[in-house]
């Protein structure tokens, strides 16, 4: 016994010297991830002169010059930046709204059907998840351009289709784990499909459903290529293609204007992950794990 409490605090002992090892290691390592950002936000209360002398220099009384830039830029500009914040806040509202309700249903029709044409379609769905978007982008842009779909309202379908992969996946094996018992009960209570559905397996489905819009809004929010792509940029810009439009002809680049830029642009997106970074890994194991 004497043996057995002598070992208990060496082991204790090595397990809190290993925690604290390990707690060093991942703050060294955060360090490198949040830096890019820090100097991001540095630099975005520089000019571009007070930038060019030194990066990594704090700002001074050039302070706020980035942010007065944008401003002006956003009212006075040749595309107002208000212009662009409304049409990604539509993009990825909508594109958002329609990727959770198509999939969602999608998911749980293809788990509750026996069918061949189903398994086919969910296979489909998840080979989707491994074609290089590269290998379609010029087709692509070539369809929606010809189905007029050079738009706000048009690149929804679009991004509907890349983004029906992984959020299929995801609900389908949530949908799994939910007893089909309930849903019997609703039929026999004469709740038809819709009803069924809303009702009773949409709640059920809260935390993947959370976690897949998620994923989906910091993917469309953020996307650059697809917008980039399919839009008409001479009437609709998205955040990221507005930011890349201010590097100008004859290597000139607005350096301050850009920063700042990205900085108003992270905000939202930053309180949107924080408010609902709870749900992300409690829906991607439901989904993933109880399937």
């Amino acid at each position: 016994m004497a043996m057995m409490k002598a070992k208990e605090p060496k082991q204790h002992k090595k397990q809190t010297l290993g925690m604290k090892i390990m707690t060093i290691v991942l703050s060294i390592i955060s360090i490198f991830y949040v830096a890019p950002v820090f100097f991001v936000l540095m630099n975005s209360f520089k000019s571009n002169a007070g930038i060019s002398r030194g990066v990594f220099n704090l700002p001074n009384a050039e302070t706020f010059q980035g942010f007065q830039s944008y401003i002006t830029g956003m009212f006075f500009g040749d595309f107002p930046f208000w212009q662009t914040i409304l049409c990604s806040f539509f993009i990825t509202v909508f594109g958002v709204a329609l990727i959770l309700v198509c999939t969602s249903m999608c998911a749980w029709y293809l788990m509750r059907s026996n069918s061949l044409i189903c398994k086919i379609i969910y296979y489909f769905c998840i080979f989707s998840m491994v074609v290089p978007f590269q290998m379609v982008m010029f087709t692509l842009a070539k369809t929606a351009d010809t189905l007029k779909l050079t738009n706000p309202l048009g690149i929804l379908v679009v991004y509907l289709g890349f983004g029906a992969g992984l959020a299929v996946f995801m609900f389908s094996g949530f949908v799994k784990s939910i007893p089909i018992e309930i849903e019997e009960a609703a039929n026999v209570d004469g709740a038809g499909p819709i009803k069924t559905f809303f009702g009773i397996v949409l709640p059920i489905m809260k935390p993947t459903f959370i976690s897949v819009g998620i994923l989906e809004t910091m993917w469309i929010w953020n996307d650059y290529l697809l917008p980039y792509l399919i839009l008409d940029k001479s009437l609709y810009k998205t955040i990221p293609i507005h930011i890349q439009y201010l590097n100008g002809s004859y290597g000139h680049t607005d350096t301050s204007a850009i920063m700042a830029l990205i900085v108003l642009s992270i905000v939202p997106i930053i309180i949107f992950y924080f408010a609902c970074q709870k749900y992300i890994i409690e829906g991607v194991v439901a989904g993933a794990v109880k399937g």
